[in-house]
């Protein structure tokens, strides 16, 4: 990853799909939003949790992002739980879709955030890893974490 952008402000980050998933491959996308969406978002209040990409026809979704309804809102407030278009270049999707049909890899959501005065989604080509994956990695966490320690107490 590259340094964070002072213009850029993460709104929500999606840890458990770096628990769950190898990434293979990132991208950034639009998002299709409604005005009381993007107001709601401002507020810092999103959930992609459960979020998955799917790819209809020749266009990316995002499917079961929750963006709650905007508090001031009137009676035109948008469908939290709705399907949300992603706007990417078409030969992005087509390799997208194909690397998806060909593997066994899903898109998932990890992290939607303003670039400016839009929002972004960061996706990622992931590929789910086995129990004994997140093991490993938690036992390279733990045993980084305990080589810190020590290094710092002996100084």
């Amino acid at each position: 990853m590259t340094a964070p952008d002072p213009d850029q402000r993460v709104v929500t980050t999606n840890k458990r799909a770096l628990h769950r998933y190898h990434v293979l491959d990132e991208l950034e996308v639009g998002i299709s939003l409604v005005g009381t969406e993007v107001k709601s978002l401002r507020e810092g209040k999103c959930s992609i949790q459960e979020a998955y990409v799917r790819v209809k026809g020749a266009e990316l979704w995002l499917v079961g992002a929750h963006i709650p309804e905007y508090t001031f809102g009137n009676r035109a407030n948008h469908l939290p739980e709705r399907d949300r278009k992603l706007l990417a270049h078409r030969r992005e999707i087509r390799r997208w879709n194909k690397a998806v049909r060909e593997k066994s890899v899903t898109i998932v959501p990890l992290e939607v955030y303003f670039k400016g005065s839009r929002v972004k989604l960061r996706i990622a080509l992931a590929r789910g890893k086995k129990l004994y994956d997140k093991r490993r990695v938690e036992r390279e966490r733990s045993d980084r974490r305990d080589a810190e320690r020590a290094l710092g107490r002996r100084r």
